[in-house]
């Protein structure tokens, strides 16, 4: 285990010379594969209790289903009259006709073929579901799929609270499977020199000991990086990447600008295409909080600021969901490295 620590952090600094992309310090020495792997199966073991993230909470609409794909298995959630969320298969127990097309009308999901109405309970051999909402996002459980012993709720990182904040969520799609996506974001050593035009000055302060922890917040990697605003200004923080369960990676915001703040990575498999290739949904949801006076109003321009958060949240998965891609195939074919 490394251990340093930064002090002097501001809100916003600027750099006065910037070091150049090619002369950075490489980070492939301390980039430790089995490091790497070896969180990696840690996160693996820890329970889900069969819990899968199918999209945003904003994602609910009155009038249509939110519709999703989980391991092959098609899922619709909807808002019944009364508030609540029901899910359930998406297919239509009378001829099969696809749910996630139905309109809903009063909390009612009806079938567009033949008028077959759902109200959320058990009916023609249509079962529902468990599903969670967490004010961010929307998670279903999965028994069949998971084969874990169940959990009633999922395992919901730390957040700051949300009257306070503003939450964003990004959704993308790659041919991998959700351990690639985690593999990826298990390796912060690649932040400054695969996303250069976000990061900068990136130093991995602490990893996990080589026997790791039990407990996800002791078993975590600490990074002091700068995000970069505009030009030369950055905002330098500390951040801490844990994995909480099999298909999540968060990152909490520790020290600097927007402490508490916490980007949450979930990976969800959709099934194969018609090739055989595994595709797995990323669902990113980044809660970002300040204690400057100004972010309070700077909340009244929300839904501005989730497309400018989802915006660039978009931007460094096209480059990771690439090397998720690319991961899958070395695996698929023999040859990772290691």
């Amino acid at each position: 285990m490394t251990s340093r620590r930064r002090s002097g952090r501001h809100a916003l600094s600027l750099r006065r010379h910037p070091v150049r992309w090619e002369r950075q310090h490489p980070t492939w020495r301390q980039a430790r594969p089995g490091v790497i792997a070896a969180a990696l199966k840690r996160s693996q073991s820890r329970p889900s209790g069969n819990w899968y993230v199918v999209g945003a909470t904003r994602d609910v609409r009155d009038d249509r289903p939110l519709a999703a794909t989980v391991a092959g298995h098609e899922i619709v959630v909807w808002r019944t009259a009364d508030g609540r969320l029901a899910a359930g298969p998406g297919v239509c127990p009378h001829l099969g006709a696809p749910l996630a097309e139905a309109p809903v009308h009063c909390g009612t999901l009806v079938c567009h073929w033949h008028g077959l109405a759902l109200d959320g309970a058990p009916f023609a051999g249509w079962e529902p579901v468990p599903v969670h909402e967490d004010g961010v996002l929307v998670w279903v459980r999965l028994d069949a799929v998971g084969g874990e012993p169940p959990l009633q709720a999922p395992v919901v990182p730390a957040r700051p609270p949300l009257t306070r904040s503003v939450a964003a969520v990004y959704k993308g799609v790659a041919f991998c499977e959700p351990e690639d996506v985690l593999a990826n974001r298990l390796d912060p050593w690649h932040g400054a020199w695969f996303h250069p035009y976000s990061f900068v000055d990136l130093t991995v302060v602490r990893t996990p000991d080589a026997a790791g922890s039990d407990e996800p917040g002791d078993d975590g990697f600490t990074v002091d990086v700068s995000f970069k605003v505009a030009g030369r200004l950055v905002v330098p923080v500390r951040a801490v990447f844990t994995s909480p369960e099999p298909r999540t990676i968060v990152m909490h915001i520790t020290e600097g600008e927007g402490r508490g703040s916490v980007v949450e990575t979930h990976a969800t498999p959709l099934g194969t295409d018609g090739r055989g290739r595994p595709r797995t949904a990323v669902v990113e949801a980044v809660v970002a909080s300040s204690e400057r006076p100004g972010f309070a109003a700077a909340r009244t321009a929300a839904p501005v600021l989730r497309r400018l958060m989802a915006s660039t949240a978009g931007r460094l998965w096209r480059d990771d969901l690439a090397y998720a891609e690319r991961r899958w195939h070395l695996r698929s074919t023999g040859r990772f490295p290691g």
